[in-house]
């Protein structure tokens, strides 16, 4: 398209030109417009729902008139023509929705969008605890459960199903196997009944999950404090304590997820702390760390964890619990999951 084609559009006609557009029309045309690889670019920054609704769009859209990409390039430039940019925060979103709707349709949002993280409504449902959406399932058609369990991580959905009464998960598995393409609108209606039904029920009634508020304040203790509360929390109720010690994720640890996770792990964390952390480690993480680098690295990762000689047992704590911080942040983002426990069981020596 040549300068000399975009026909001049008033500013004041901008809203007017594009107000039959929705969202994603107007991204796929912002995305054409600003060429293969910037478009590109932003691709890759996007979520994998994201993309495919922008790409279906794109598909589709056929001759779009020269005054059209003009008017939406313009309305994009306009919405970020402030100097210091946009932020947008939980408070300027309830602010924003107070102004447009009742009380109790923004509370009903806001406590949705504060519930289990995620991108999209699969990403949230990763991140529900297994019983609660056990318990949901079970009164759901089989249909709709394996729509559902399909779409969730193999590892996550395994925990499901083995919470499920065995004739119903079978019922399951079997459409599973048997399930045709979804279709975008019936994914959708499955999506909005659980936004409305079941996400935003799980935000006002479980803020947070009581177990897993205990698990972070155990990944916190000293190693001291962690035995001893752990010892005396386990004489008092041992199934209480079991479940918070499965949702923990110490630096031991480490030696239940594969080496492509650690592989990652190892390219983003802080080389620097990984000598004191490995310090007090076990030999079987040790080893596994060794793997993932070459001979010479780990030579002289070795030499550094000599030359330390004796360590303070709280400085190698706080290596290891800086570096499993970044193993969270990692799984927290959907880059490693945590629930993985590959080929790399704990060695024998």
């Amino acid at each position: 398209m040549t300068e000399a084609a975009i026909s001049p559009v008033a500013s004041g006609g901008q809203n007017t030109v594009t107000a039959h557009l929705n969202g994603r029309q107007k991204a796929a045309i912002l995305m054409l417009a600003v060429g293969r690889e910037k478009s590109a670019k932003l691709l890759k920054m996007l979520h994998e729902d994201e993309i495919r609704d922008i790409s279906v769009t794109m598909a589709s859209l056929g001759l779009v008139r020269a005054d059209l990409v003009e008017s939406v390039c313009h309305e994009f430039s306009r919405n970020f023509e402030s100097a210091d940019g946009l932020v947008g925060t939980y408070e300027t979103t309830e602010e924003m929705l107070r102004k447009a709707l009742p009380e109790d349709q923004v509370a009903k949002i806001m406590d949705e969008i504060r519930g289990p993280a995620g991108r999209t409504m699969w990403d949230k449902l990763g991140n529900v605890q297994e019983t609660v959406l056990a318990n949901y399932l079970r009164n759901e058609y089989p249909q709709t459960a394996a729509v559902i369990l399909s779409r969730l991580q193999p590892a996550h959905a395994a925990r499901i199903f083995a919470l499920l009464p065995e004739d119903y998960a079978t019922d399951v598995m079997m459409r599973v196997l048997h399930m045709e393409t979804v279709q975008r609108d019936v994914l959708d209606s499955v999506e909005a009944t659980l936004r409305s039904e079941f996400m935003s029920s799980l935000g006002r009634s479980s803020k947070r999950n009581s177990y897993e508020l205990l698990a972070e304040i155990f990944n916190n203790f000293d190693r001291k404090t962690e035995t001893r509360l752990m010892a005396s929390m386990d004489n008092r109720n041992h199934d209480d304590m079991e479940k918070v010690k499965a949702l923990m994720f110490t630096f031991e640890d480490i030696k239940r997820l594969p080496h492509e996770s650690l592989m990652r792990i190892v390219n983003e964390m802080d080389r620097d702390k990984l000598p004191l952390a490995l310090k007090g480690a076990s030999e079987t993480v040790r080893k596994m760390f060794l793997q993932c680098m070459s001979k010479r690295a780990g030579s002289i990762l070795m030499e550094e964890i000599e030359a330390l000689g004796p360590v303070r047992v709280r400085d190698a704590d706080a290596a290891q619990a800086e570096i499993v911080g970044t193993i969270k942040n990692m799984a927290n983002a959907g880059e490693i999951d945590l629930t993985e426990s590959g080929g790399n069981d704990e060695i024998i020596p």
